[in-house]
C-alpha cells in the first residue's frame, strides 16, 4: 500500500473513533442531567435545571360533590388560597374532577404567590399561567385528576399560593373540599391571570378543585401524608389562621435543628371514618380503607405516614362497637402503607366526654382500641394524642384549655400540644418487618 494512502486510512480510522467517543460522551452526559432534572419536561417548560426533586407541599382530599352544583361552576374564575409546607423553585398543581359524571373542561388556569395572607390579589411579578402538556386547556374526564405542567416560580414555605381556574362551559357536581378553615374567592366571567383582586368580590369557605400542589426542591427530604378525621382537618381551628395540628407540625419540621425536611400533606376530612363510606357513588366522605391509596400512596414524595382515625366509628351511626373490627382497618391501613416501604405513626383516639355522642359504652370501646395501639400491635410507632390533650383530674374528657368547646375537637392550643406531642425522630426510618 503507498505511504499516501495508508495516512489516509489511519487518519479516517482517527476519526471515526473521535466521533464514536464524542457520541459516548454525550449519552452519558444526557444520562446523568436526566437524574438530575424533572422526568421528561415538556418542550420549552419551565423545569429547573438543577439537582433536586419533587415534593408535595399542600394537599386536601376530594371529600365531596359540592351540593347544588349540578351545571358546575360555568364562566366563574375560582381563586383557592392554599398555604405552603415547604419552598421550592418550581411548582406544579393536581386538579380533581372526581365527583362528577360530567368531563371538565378548564381552558385556563394559574398560579401566583398572594400579595398578603388570605388576599386574592396576587404579589407583583408572581402571576404564572399553568399549562397542561403544553396546552392551556385542558378537558379531565369524570372521574379523573390532572397535573398541571411544572411552572418556574419561586414558592416560599409558610406561603399563601393562589390556584385559580376557569371553566366557560356547565361541567357537572364540583369536586370539592368543604371544611377548609381558609377563604377562597370567585369572580364572574374569566379573572383567571388578574393581579389584583378587585373581580374576586364573592368569598367561600371551600377549596374546589384543586387537591395538591408540589414543588421542585433542594432541601426537602420528601412528605409526611396525615390521613385523619375532622380532627385532622382543623375544624374547630381559627380559620385563615392555619392553626391546624398539621400547620404547627410543618412550623417544627421547619425550625427544629434535627427535624426531617419533610412537607405536610393534611389528609384529613370531618366525619371520615376508617370502615365505612358515605353516601352515593364516587361515595361522599370516603372511608380511610378506601381512599388511602389515592389520598396517601398517590401523593408526591412521601416518606411517611400518620394516622388520626377511629373515633368517628365509635360515634356516628351505626356505632362500631367491636374494637377488633377497627384495630383491624387501622392494622390493614398500616400493611398498605408497609407494601410501599412507609414507616407509619399511629395516634391514639382522644377523649369525647361531655359531647353529645358521649356514653359510658361508646368510651369503653375507644379505651380498647387505644389499649391495642399502645402495645405495639396496630402501627410501627404511636403518638399518643389521647395522653397530650386529657384532662388529668377527669381522663375521659379534654384539657378545658384544649377543648373548643363542643368536648370533641381541640382549641388552637390543643391542636399545638398535638403537633408537640409528636416525636418528630419517628417520623425517620423503615416500615417494621411485621406487627
Amino acid at each position: 500500500m503507498p505511504r499516501r494512502t495508508a495516512f489516509a486510512v489511519l487518519a479516517a480510522l482517527t476519526a471515526v473513533v473521535v466521533l464514536v467517543s464524542v457520541a459516548i460522551f454525550l449519552c452519558v452526559d444526557r444520562g446523568a442531567d436526566d437524574v438530575d432534572t424533572p422526568a421528561h419536561p415538556a418542550r420549552g417548560s419551565a423545569a429547573p435545571a438543577s439537582a433536586g426533586t419533587w415534593v408535595g407541599t399542600w394537599s386536601t382530599s376530594a371529600a365531596a360533590a359540592e351540593p347544588r352544583t349540578y351545571d358546575g361552576l360555568a364562566d366563574w374564575s375560582i381563586r383557592n388560597v392554599v398555604r405552603t409546607s415547604i419552598g421550592g423553585t418550581s411548582v406544579r398543581i393536581h386538579l380533581s374532577n372526581l365527583y362528577s359524571a360530567r368531563p371538565l373542561t378548564v381552558t385556563h388556569a394559574s398560579v401566583a404567590l398572594a400579595a398578603a395572607p388570605s388576599n386574592p390579589s396576587a404579589a407583583v411579578g408572581t402571576m404564572r399561567r399553568l399549562t397542561f402538556g403544553e396546552r392551556t386547556s385542558v378537558t379531565i374526564p369524570a372521574g379523573q385528576s390532572v397535573v398541571s405542567d411544572p411552572a418556574r416560580l419561586t414558592v416560599p414555605a409558610a406561603a399563601d399560593l393562589l390556584v385559580t381556574t376557569y371553566s366557560p362551559t356547565p361541567s357537572g357536581l364540583v369536586t370539592y373540599h368543604p371544611h377548609a378553615r381558609q377563604t377562597s374567592y370567585l369572580a364572574h366571567g374569566d379573572h383567571t391571570e388578574d393581579s389584583d383582586g378587585v373581580a374576586y368580590t364573592q368569598q367561600s369557605p371551600y377549596w374546589r378543585y384543586v387537591t395538591a400542589v408540589d414543588v421542585w426542591s433542594k432541601e426537602a427530604q420528601g412528605a409526611v401524608a396525615v390521613l385523619g378525621d375532622s380532627i385532622t382537618d382543623g375544624i374547630t381551628s381559627t380559620a385563615g389562621a392555619n392553626r391546624r395540628w398539621t400547620d404547627y407540625l410543618a412550623g417544627r419540621l421547619r425550625d427544629e435543628p434535627d427535624a426531617p425536611r419533610y412537607g405536610v400533606l393534611n389528609q384529613g376530612i370531618s366525619g371520615n371514618r376508617v370502615l365505612t363510606d358515605g353516601t352515593r357513588f364516587p361515595p361522599n366522605n370516603p372511608s380511610g380503607l378506601s381512599r388511602f391509596e389515592r389520598d396517601v400512596l398517590g401523593r408526591t414524595g412521601v416518606k411517611a405516614v400518620v394516622i388520626e382515625l377511629g373515633v368517628n366509628d365509635i360515634l356516628r351511626n351505626p356505632h362500631e362497637t367491636d374494637a377488633e373490627q377497627i384495630t383491624a382497618g387501622l392494622r390493614r391501613l398500616t400493611q398498605l402503607a408497609h407494601q410501599r416501604g412507609l414507616r407509619v405513626i399511629g395516634a391514639t383516639l382522644t377523649p369525647f366526654h361531655g359531647h353529645r355522642g358521649f356514653t359510658p359504652a361508646l368510651n369503653a370501646v375507644r379505651e380498647r382500641v387505644n389499649q391495642q395501639i399502645r402495645a405495639g400491635k396496630v402501627f410501627d410507632a404511636v403518638v399518643d394524642f389521647d395522653a397530650a390533650l386529657r384532662d388529668p383530674a377527669a381522663p375521659q374528657r379534654l384539657r378545658p384549655a384544649y377543648d373548643s368547646g363542643d368536648h370533641l375537637h381541640p382549641s388552637d392550643a390543643g391542636y399545638r400540644a398535638m403537633a408537640q406531642a409528636l416525636d418528630l425522630k419517628q417520623l425517620k426510618g423503615t416500615a417494621s418487618a411485621a406487627l
